[in-house]
C-alpha cells in the first residue's frame, strides 16, 4: 500500500499517468508524487545531475536564482549564516549570498556530502530546485527546520502544482529525477506541521520563517 512521502498518510488517489510513470496524490496534504518503484536509482539520478552546467559565471542562472535570492536576502540580518542544501555540482546561490556578506555552508548528497553540515544550526537554509527530487521530503524538510535558529528562514524554490489539467502538459514532470510535486496547499500544510510561517513571493518560491 502506498503512503505519502510528505505526511505518511495512506489516503492516496491516482492523479496522472504518462508513458513512463504514474503520479499519485495524497488527499491529506495534497502532495503529488511518484512511487518508489518508478524512481531512478542513485547512479542513474547522479548521471542526470552530472549533465548540469550551472556556475556562478552564468548570468542567466544568477537571474533565475535571484527570484529566491532577492526576497530572502531582504529579510536577513547582516552577516546571517546560511546553508545551501542540495547545492549541486556548480554552487551558485551560495556565492550570491557570500557576495552579500552571508557566510555559507554547503551540502549535497552527491557533490558535497559532508553530513556534519547537517548537524549545525543556521540563520537560514536554501534549497533551490531541490525538494522536487526528494524521495522522503517530509523527513528531510523536518530535519532542515530543526537546524534553523528561532526566527530563521527556509527558502525553497520549486515549481508548483496548480491543477490536474495543467499537470498533464507540464514540462516539470518530464525530468525523471523530479518525483515530489508541491502545491500551495501542500506547502501550507508543511508550514503548519513544522510551525513555520509561509509566504509566496514568486510563483516558484516559498519562504518559511521559524516561529
Amino acid at each position: 500500500m502506498l503512503s505519502c512521502p510528505l505526511c505518511t498518510h495512506d489516503d492516496i488517489t491516482h492523479y496522472h499517468r504518462d508513458r513512463r510513470r504514474d503520479y499519485w496524490q495524497c488527499r491529506h496534504c495534497a502532495l503529488v508524487f511518484v512511487a518508489a518503484h518508478q524512481q531512478l536509482g542513485p547512479e542513474e539520478e547522479k548521471a542526470v545531475y552530472d549533465c548540469h552546467r550551472n556556475s556562478p559565471q552564468d548570468m542567466g542562472y544568477r537571474r533565475f536564482l535571484s527570484r529566491l535570492f532577492i526576497p530572502l536576502q531582504a529579510r536577513l540580518a547582516p552577516g546571517a549564516h546560511g546553508l545551501d542544501f542540495g547545492c549541486g555540482p556548480g554552487p551558485t546561490l551560495s556565492v550570491m549570498f557570500e557576495e552579500a556578506g552571508h557566510p555559507m555552508a554547503l551540502y549535497d548528497i552527491y557533490y558535497a556530502p559532508d553530513q556534519g553540515m547537517l548537524e549545525h544550526s543556521y540563520d537560514f537554509i536554501t534549497a533551490s530546485e531541490v525538494i522536487e527530487h526528494l524521495a522522503l521530503p517530509g523527513q528531510v524538510l523536518k530535519k532542515l527546520s530543526e537546524r534553523l535558529h528561532p526566527g530563521g528562514w527556509l527558502g525553497l524554490m520549486t515549481k508548483r502544482v496548480t491543477s490536474r489539467e495543467a499537470f498533464a502538459d507540464w514540462h516539470y514532470i518530464q525530468d525523471p529525477t523530479h518525483i515530489s510535486f508541491f502545491s500551495e496547499t501542500s506547502l501550507r500544510w508543511l508550514g503548519e506541521r513544522l510551525d513555520l510561517h509561509v509566504s509566496f513571493p514568486a510563483a516558484d518560491v516559498v519562504l518559511m520563517q521559524k516561529q
